[in-house]
């Protein structure tokens, strides 16, 4: 029999991966397993765009992102799920597919946007390249999906 002791779960806020920490949760609880949420944050391009009145720098967007992961892995904790989260610089593909061969992952639960067209072809699929190049099964959760676990 196939157990999942560790989930990982990337969060990039958006509704698609609030709907797989939803995902995540459900599996994680009925499975006994732990969650790790993984916020990455893409570094900016080294070209400044001086007209902009604020670009949030790299350690701001880091601050938030750890403050709003709080809030989720507070709700796990006390639905009595094992969580954990992290957030890190860099490529989200890259660092996705590095931390689920580094930790005791065996599930990744996350989000994709559903773009297409150009916008898919100049920004890329995290979702697809993690789903090609993963070491273990990936769950991809729509954000327009009809899901199949029920409202709260």
């Amino acid at each position: 029999m196939f157990t999942i002791h560790g989930i990982l779960c990337p969060v990039d806020f958006s509704d698609a991966s609030h709907k797989s920490v939803r995902y995540a949760r459900e599996f994680a609880a009925s499975m006994g397993a732990s969650i790790f949420l993984l916020n990455v944050v893409e570094p900016r391009p080294m070209a400044v765009d001086i007209t902009l009145n604020y670009v949030p720098l790299e350690e701001d967007l880091e601050i938030a992102a750890r403050e709003d992961l709080q809030v989720i892995l507070q709700e796990l904790r006390a639905l009595g799920i094992k969580a954990e989260s992290g957030v890190e610089l860099g490529n989200p593909a890259e660092v996705i597919l590095e931390r689920a061969q580094e930790s005791d992952i065996n599930l990744v639960i996350m989000g994709s946007h559903g773009k297409k067209g150009l916008s898919r072809l100049i920004m890329g699929s995290v979702a697809e390249t993690v789903v090609r190049k993963a070491n273990c099964p990936v769950l991809i959760v729509k954000a327009e999906e009809k899901e199949f676990i029920g409202d709260e």
